[in-house]
């Protein structure tokens, strides 16, 4: 006898998840997971390596953004929502990876993403710092996370 589930809020996650193995859940879509937006992206973020195929979905059109192995791998959180394995990015990391693509989403968005993640507790200044120098964007969070020291 097949058990019914009720749907949760971040099944979208699971569907994409289920569809892309080698995806990580980023940017707008694992600020939602991890409680740390006000926005609500009309697609899910999600994260391959820079040379994988990316995948055709009809349903549940993902937002594919590439990344190096090494920042692939760095700062995943495996969470289960309803039975299923979803892989996101820790807070640390997707703080850190907002401000290298500022350009995709916004400086402001990187902003209220530190300010979230620090007033949640979400990380610490040094997660956070450790995550930027993987991240290769020191430079450009020196000046927001010393305003927060």
């Amino acid at each position: 006898m097949a058990r019914h589930r009720e749907p949760t809020e971040h099944q979208t996650l699971v569907e994409v998840c289920k569809r892309v193995p080698l995806g990580v859940v980023c940017l707008l879509s694992a600020l939602l997971f991890h409680c740390l937006t006000t926005q609500l992206p009309h697609e899910t973020w999600i994260a391959i390596p820079n040379k994988a195929w990316a995948p055709k979905m009809d349903s549940t059109r993902p937002r594919i953004m590439r990344y190096s192995l090494e920042s692939l791998t760095y700062g995943v959180e495996e969470h289960r929502i309803g039975g299923a394995a979803v892989r996101v990015f820790s807070p640390a990391k997707t703080v850190a990876d907002c401000f290298k693509f500022r350009n995709k989403i916004g400086l402001d968005v990187a902003l209220e993403a530190l300010r979230d993640c620090r007033s949640n507790r979400a990380a610490t200044l040094d997660e956070i710092w450790q995550v930027a120098r993987v991240c290769r964007v020191t430079n450009v969070m020196l000046l927001y996370l010393e305003a927060l020291a």
